[in-house]
């Protein structure tokens, strides 16, 4: 019999195929001592286990390259990290296996991070993968990951880690379905970034039995259990009409009676480049650096490595708009030369601007090096820092640029209630504003982007997020200036006519999303938009809100 699961959509598309189950979690390893003479030896499979899963990740990442690479890189400085890795040798160094350490230590660990506030709660999924990993690899047993299989399947599991995500193979999982994550985890930002269409935080994703076929729309975050041949076509057709409204629609990002929304691609850097030109971005509306600053925790890159990979962005967009965020350090990002290590709450402490402030020299390094970068390019170079939480913030800011002799605008992010609610008198020190919208969700709603349980609240269809980029967007219509979104919330085409309805004047998001939402945005006038926008912010759910825009744009 044919049943509908309702999850949450965060990757476009239709996929119809048999379920195939993630592999199974390492199993705990027995709790057995060792002789005190083979301290030495267990020690050392512990460093080699380690040094050998840190190396893996690191190449998953160079093959998957842009933001995947960023993650997978991350993990593999969680492997490595020396402290877990004396904690490990003490432990074994009192009898426990090479594989009991390594799991108690991550134990450990991941009990600090899950009381450590949202951003480094949001690392458990990606610290288990990490020791799952290591384990494997001291058991000799196959390590957890995506099922072998000749023939397509739809990947179902508990949460999907990075290192899977980033090297699927589109030809084979035709669409996957996870209990846990939420629209702006890693799994959901990087299934966007590969095309392939997904559903997270199904409650009961891990019920269904294996071999039985189910389709995924991954635009309404549908699951049709046992689908009818009647309901497959029909899928299948929507599908199809999609597409062909996407290869139809080509140019620059507007509203049906031409109302200009320019359509801008979040980028980690130059391996991100063709996929953006490729769909036709007419810039960048998010360059996230701080990618620049991972493979080293312990220093900055040098300038001179900084002003070569500026520049290759650069080059790729002439004539077009490129937004650079200035590093975004702490948090679920730490790096060992600039934010610090005892806080209470990283997510609530000193990260971003607030980081670099305390740093000035690393942002003034930053900052020479986009302005040698971008010296003699045809190019509209804007720098917005991350974390602005008010004027004082804004005005530090644009001083810095000003001193670098940066000829650039300069910029602030709205990621903090207090940015949307001050947003006018941030305009006083800045040229424009970017709401993050990932974050803006995050802190008003007080619920971690990567726990399951909590997604609703991260949905960017909640009206009071909607409420703060009104109240943005109003501040810089009524200065005369832009305010964009580079949040996750620009790549949903539908959500992307409500925005443009709030009065935001550019849409940025990964380079996949960019079509379907130029397709959608020219289907509709900037006054339907708007009233669309007024529906969805009278309404008290997300729900509410996307049923109510629905009803907006079909006319009914």
């Amino acid at each position: 019999m044919e049943t509908t699961l309702q999850g949450v959509g965060v990757s476009h598309g239709v996929a119809i195929g048999e379920v195939r189950h993630m592999g199974t979690a390492v199993l705990e390893p027995p709790a057995k001592q060792i002789a005190s003479g083979d301290t030495a030896r267990e020690q050392g499979r512990a460093r080699q286990a380690v040094e050998a899963v840190a190396a893996d990740l690191q190449a998953r990442g160079h093959l998957a390259g842009g933001e995947a690479q960023a993650v997978l890189e991350a993990q593999a400085l969680m492997a490595l990290d020396p402290e877990l890795m004396g904690d490990v040798e003490r432990r074994v160094a009192v009898g426990s296996t090479a594989e009991r350490a390594v799991y108690d230590a991550f134990a450990s660990y991941r009990a600090l991070l899950a009381g450590a506030g949202e951003y480094l709660a949001g690392r458990v999924a990606d610290l288990d993968d990490v020791r799952n990993r290591i384990v494997a690899r001291l058991l000799g047993v196959p390590m957890p990951g995506v099922p072998d299989s000749d023939e397509p399947y739809v990947l179902i599991a508990r949460d999907l880690a990075p290192a899977d995500t980033a090297l699927l193979d589109p030809a084979l999982v035709l669409g996957f379905v996870t209990e846990e994550g939420g629209p702006t985890s890693h799994s959901a930002i990087l299934a966007r970034a590969l095309g392939v269409p997904a559903v997270v935080a199904l409650p009961g994703a891990g019920e269904l039995a294996e071999g039985i076929v189910i389709a995924v729309d991954g635009s309404t975050g549908e699951v049709f259990v046992h689908p009818s041949a009647d309901k497959q076509a029909a899928l299948t057709e929507a599908a199809a009409e999609r597409k062909a409204a996407l290869d139809a629609a080509s140019g620059p990002g507007a509203t049906s009676d031409g109302h200009k929304v320019p359509l801008l691609a979040n980028v980690g850097g130059p391996a991100d480049v063709p996929a953006a030109v490729a769909a036709g971005a007419e810039g960048v509306g998010l360059f996230r650096t701080e990618f620049l600053f991972l493979d080293d925790s312990a220093k900055a890159p040098s300038e001179e490595k900084q002003v070569e990979a500026y520049r290759q962005v650069l080059e790729a967009f002439p004539g077009g708009r490129v937004v650079v965020r200035v590093l975004d350090a702490g948090a679920d990002k730490p790096l060992d030369f600039l934010t610090p290590a005892d806080e209470p709450n990283p997510a609530l402490g000193v990260r971003g601007l607030r980081s670099l402030l305390d740093h000035p020299e690393v942002l003034a390094s930053q900052l020479r090096a986009l302005a040698a970068a971008s010296a003699g390019l045809p190019v509209y170079l804007e720098v917005m820092a991350p974390m602005v939480a008010d004027r004082q913030d804004a005005k530090a800011f644009a001083d810095a640029c000003r001193a670098a002799g940066l000829a650039a605008k300069f910029g602030a992010m709205v990621e903090i209630p207090s940015a949307a609610l001050r947003a006018r008198s941030i305009l006083q020190e800045v040229e424009f504003l970017s709401l993050g919208t990932n974050d803006l969700a995050q802190y008003t709603f007080a619920a971690d982007r990567q726990v399951g349980a909590v997604a609703r609240l991260q949905d960017p269809w909640q009206p009071a997020l909607l409420d703060l980029v009104a109240l943005a967007a109003e501040a810089a219509k009524a200065e005369g200036k832009s305010c964009g979104v580079c949040g996750e919330a620009a790549a949903d085409p539908l959500l992307a006519c409500v925005l443009t309805g709030l009065g935001v004047t550019s849409l940025s998001m990964g380079a996949a999303s960019i079509p379907y939402v130029r397709a959608t945005l020219a289907k509709y006038t900037l006054a339907q938009c708007e009233r669309a926008a007024a529906a969805a912010r009278a309404t008290d759910s997300a729900d509410e809100a996307r049923r109510a825009v629905q009803g907006v744009l079909s006319g009914e």
